[in-house]
């Protein structure tokens, strides 16, 4: 086997995905002990990556400014910085966009992706030297996990995705009482579509009877969860969380439940029991386990071309995520 001493891995956002990627950090360092990860992302996310105790050093980029100027003072500055990192053994495009293809091949010629059929832009596999074959519909975590493996030449299988180790390290938070169940309420998404009601989630809170602590992130998901609050004894709101502050909170309670999206898969990543709805799009976006459920309504999905106008989250019954949620908070962790 190849020994891969310095690996750049490109995965520029967004935040389930960067944490979904994360995985395969543990398993090339078990591989190669003595080898130095470096990761490129964009800035919001630099830092849940920063910290992070596999990764030698987090290289930030700001493609969404670059694009939102048209600063073209700074997207040089950018690709100066990235030619500037020094030559890799291997670099990884774990996105398989175009963008996250130039990035890397900005960074080093020695450049590893998903083959044409694989990615969802298949020009990006123009800029790698090597490629990777598998299916855009498998799921997400297999196929970081498979690009990694296939990269580097090692062998890579479920029972050490299902065996894994918390992705990331952090303390517990300060926030939550341990004497009590607890159980964080995602309620935010990137599209509305993707959002359960927030009438349902009072429904649940008051079904579950349980400490809910309910989540936000910006100034309209505040309202929401006021809102879940002011109409159910059981929730209390969230203090405005950083990244770091948010994984530790979910790091540290007995159950998540939310949609599809990065906080909720934060869950996954520490071990943590969790139940993540699913509308517009399918339990391909998550590593279902005893403790990591997904539950989808009954809408068909075509993942090649989403629907962002499917509301079919709404029709997901209360009583089947209690149901869930109960065999879950009874299982023992």
């Amino acid at each position: 086997m190849k020994k891969y001493k310095k690996i750049a891995i490109v995965r520029l956002s967004a935040l389930g995905d960067i944490i979904n990627s994360a995985v395969v950090l543990q398993f090339i360092h078990k591989k190669f002990p003595d080898s130095y990860i470096e990761w490129v992302t964009e800035e919001a996310f630099a830092p849940l990556l920063k910290e992070h105790h596999l990764i030698s050093k987090t290289h930030t980029i700001n493609l969404k400014k670059i694009k939102k100027d048209k600063n073209f003072s700074l997207l040089k500055k950018n690709i100066s910085y990235l030619r500037s990192l020094g030559e890799f053994d291997i670099v990884i495009d774990m996105q398989g966009l175009l963008k996250s293809a130039i990035v890397s091949r900005f960074i080093s010629k020695n450049t590893h992706g998903f083959d044409k059929e694989s990615s969802r832009e298949g020009l990006s596999s123009l800029f790698y030297k090597t490629t990777s074959k598998i299916a855009y519909e498998e799921n997400i975590i297999k196929r970081n996990c498979f690009l990694t493996s296939d990269a580097l030449g090692f062998k890579l299988d479920d029972e050490m995705i299902l065996n894994k180790e918390a992705i990331f390290k952090v303390a517990k938070s300060n926030f939550i009482d341990v004497q009590k169940t607890n159980i964080v309420f995602i309620i935010g998404a990137s599209w509305e579509s993707k959002k359960y009601p927030k009438e349902k989630i009072i429904e649940l809170c008051n079904e579950l009877k349980e400490s809910a602590i309910i989540v936000w992130g910006n100034e309209n998901e505040k309202k929401d969860a006021e809102f879940i609050c002011n109409h159910s004894s059981y929730a209390t709101l969230a203090p405005k969380l950083s990244l770091i502050e948010l994984l530790s909170l979910i790091s540290s309670v007995n159950l998540v439940i939310g949609n599809d999206t990065g906080p909720t898969h934060m869950a996954w990543a520490q071990n943590i029991a969790s139940i993540t709805l699913f509308g517009p799009t399918t339990t391909r976006m998550i590593y279902e386990t005893q403790i990591n459920i997904g539950i989808k309504s009954n809408s068909k999905v075509d993942i090649l071309k989403i629907n962002k106008n499917d509301f079919s989250i709404k029709s997901i019954e209360v009583e089947k995520i209690v149901k869930r949620a109960k065999e879950l908070l009874n299982y023992g962790i």
